[in-house]
């Protein structure tokens, strides 16, 4: 009896380990099944010639720094490289512009405004931006109607009320015409 009890518990473990096996078995290929090995893509090196030279934003976030800090020469390097790199950059062609005014090239000015303002538009910024230009040069009448065109478009705008006040200020003194001056 006992070798009988014997062989059973050895039948028994078997089939018991011989279960094991199949599950094992029927997880690993069902993994292979469910997961299948993706096919090799390209090669995952890259030809120096295919890289592709994508602009960051650096130039003009230092041309913005630099004209905050009133750097306005080092401002102008920044915006210029930033409009050389990203031509369609609305913010760099203004903040290129405006550099220009401070530097009083207003002649370039005219012309980073104009390509700003084809691109982008006549928003409320550029409004604003070439009346102060133009209050800059002391040309108080293109400077009011820059002014009020900007206001038309965004009339709680404080920095377009605060500049139409500083026009008004501005008007104040005594404006004589070129052939009258000493």
């Amino acid at each position: 009896m006992r070798r009988h009890l014997f062989w059973l518990a050895c039948a028994l473990l078997a089939t018991a380990l011989a279960a094991c096996e199949t599950t094992q078995d029927a997880t690993v290929r069902d993994a292979a099944v469910v997961a299948p090995v993706a096919p090799a893509g390209p090669d995952p090196v890259q030809e120096p010639t295919d890289v592709k030279y994508y602009p960051s934003d650096e130039p003009v976030r230092m041309g913005l720094e630099q004209f905050n800090r009133g750097s306005f020469g080092l401002s102008q390097r920044y915006f210029k490289d930033a409009v050389e790199k990203a031509p369609k950059d609305v913010t760099a062609w203004v903040g290129l512009a405006a550099s220009y005014d401070r530097l009083r090239r207003f002649d370039l000015a005219d012309q980073a405004y104009a390509q700003a303002s084809r691109l982008g538009g006549e928003t409320v910024q550029i409004l604003n931006d070439q009346g102060y230009s133009y209050m800059l040069r002391g040309n108080l009448n293109a400077a009011r109607r820059k002014f009020a065109k900007a206001y038309e478009l965004d009339p709680t705008n404080p920095t377009i009320a605060n500049n139409l006040v500083l026009l008004n200020g501005s008007q104040r003194f005594i404006e004589r015409p070129p052939e009258n001056q000493p």
